[in-house]
């Protein structure tokens, strides 16, 4: 595997602490797409198996110049809330050897045994990534689709570690009075959290070498105490796990989407976290400066679900956020009625979003190598729209959602500023004129429509 792209695991930058560092020191900006086979494959039971398009995926994020992704995977074996018609996710991390047959059909697993297949797999795809310079964020676990089961679509009884699919004499029940299986994400269920436990030791262990490896807790778990106090638990597993191995790396813990509070996300122990809405629904449309007390990746799965605004890519860089977009590059099948556009579905890879979604996550991380990250922060009270990171005196970054004439202070820094503009719909660069420092400016871009400007000292 080469590491040419990496040096070293990430870490909280101690210098601007609103990023990740490596050992060398600077800031790294995050950002790309995320889709939904990655690791194991998805299809409706009954029709012909589907060969996720993995390696097709990885190129497209490099094509759009993206570096980060989250990895996911699925625990169960059949059924899935978004589709009537069950879908069928292969490989399990798990032996199937009997005696007796599971809820699907086939044998029972040895949750004692691992399928070395699987974690081969996920060793390969994950390589796979490295190549190509992307950081792979591993989701140990999905809560989503517990979370939003119906009685025909509930995954929990096609578990592995469900009592009726396994030979290891579980009797945790995880069912709660509204006869779903939250307390699987729990500290309720002393067996089901040993099962846990090991899965996640067997990751570390697969991939601690890795330096682009980050973790996820879970996506998406019912929102309640008791789901995050376990996810404040399983963090510390990790950190604790990866304590004596060579190499440690970040751990996330992610909102549950939609309408949650994020405050308790601040204080908890993970390096890492992904907000909600927020109560203004503020992270989508006027995200909030990101401070440093954690490293804050915004995701446009636990904002929109599916869909998107181009203009929350650079309100958030400009906040000091780093961004992430659920993306249907490999759709995932089913019939998805509640993600339409009129009479057109957003589980499709070329919905007409999309593209220039893809395209402006490359283009802010563009800004984001030619500026020294570890000196900029936002600064908003710069300019007229608000959206400004910037080294106040050296360099600054601001969006404008509106076009049309805006205005930036230099007050305070003498000098002469090289102006340059980029244009978000078409991705050209228009150099501009070099203007004085230590005043205010009214500036315009020579295009119309949404701008990003850019200002570097140059004398």
């Amino acid at each position: 595997m080469s590491t040419a792209h990496f040096h070293g695991p990430l870490r909280k930058s101690k210098i601007n602490p609103r990023y990740f560092t490596d050992d060398r020191g600077q800031a790294i900006y995050l950002t790309g797409s995320h889709t939904w086979a990655v690791m194991q494959d998805i299809w409706i039971e009954g029709e012909k198996p589907i060969v996720s398009d993995y390696p097709g995926f990885l190129t497209m994020m490099t094509d759009c110049g993206h570096n980060f992704m989250r990895f996911w995977q699925w625990p169960q074996t059949r059924v899935a809330p978004w589709n009537d018609t069950p879908n069928t996710f292969s490989p399990q991390p798990y032996l199937r050897t009997g005696p007796g047959v599971a809820s699907d059909g086939q044998l029972k697993f040895d949750l004692t045994k691992w399928n070395d297949a699987y974690f081969r797999r996920l060793r390969q795809r994950l390589e796979m990534a490295a190549e190509q310079g992307i950081y792979a964020s591993i989701m140990l676990f999905e809560g989503w689709g517990i979370k939003c089961a119906k009685d025909h679509t509930d995954p929990w009884p096609f578990y592995p570690c469900h009592p009726a699919n396994n030979v290891n004499g579980i009797t945790d029940n995880p069912i709660i009075a509204s006869g779903r299986a939250w307390d699987y994400f729990s500290l309720n269920c002393p067996q089901l959290l040993q099962v846990q436990k090991e899965f996640v030791r067997k990751i570390i262990q697969t991939v601690n070498d890795m330096d682009h490896i980050l973790y996820e807790i879970s996506n998406e778990v019912p929102f309640r105490q008791e789901a995050f106090d376990w996810m404040n638990h399983m963090a510390d597993f990790v950190h604790e796990v990866e304590a004596s191995l060579p190499k440690q790396h970040p751990v996330g813990i992610t909102a549950e989407g939609g309408d949650q509070e994020n405050d308790n996300l601040f204080t908890c122990p993970a390096d890492w976290i992904s907000p909600s809405n927020g109560p203004l629904l503020e992270y989508r449309y006027n995200p909030p400066v990101g401070d440093g007390r954690k490293v804050v990746v915004t995701d446009t799965d636990h904002l929109w679900g599916h869909g998107c605004e181009t203009p929350w890519i650079w309100k958030s860089f400009t906040r000091g956020l780093n961004v992430l977009f659920m993306d249907p590059w490999i759709r995932i099948p089913g019939e998805m009625g509640y993600y339409q556009d009129g009479s057109v579905t957003r589980n499709q890879r070329y919905y007409y979003r999309y593209d220039e979604m893809r395209r402006n996550l490359g283009y802010a991380r563009a800004f984001a190598l030619k500026m020294d990250l570890n000196r900029c922060t936002p600064c908003g009270h710069l300019c007229t729209s608000t959206y400004c990171l910037a080294d106040p005196g050296r360099e600054y970054l601001c969006y404008f959602p509106s076009g049309g004439a805006e205005g930036l202070t230099l007050r305070g820094y003498a000098g002469k500023f090289q102006v340059q503009w980029f244009d978000p719909v078409t991705g050209k660069t228009h150099q501009g004129t070099i203007i004085n420092g230590d005043q205010r400016h009214s500036l315009s871009a020579q295009f119309p429509g949404p701008s990003v400007l850019y200002l570097k000292r140059c004398e």
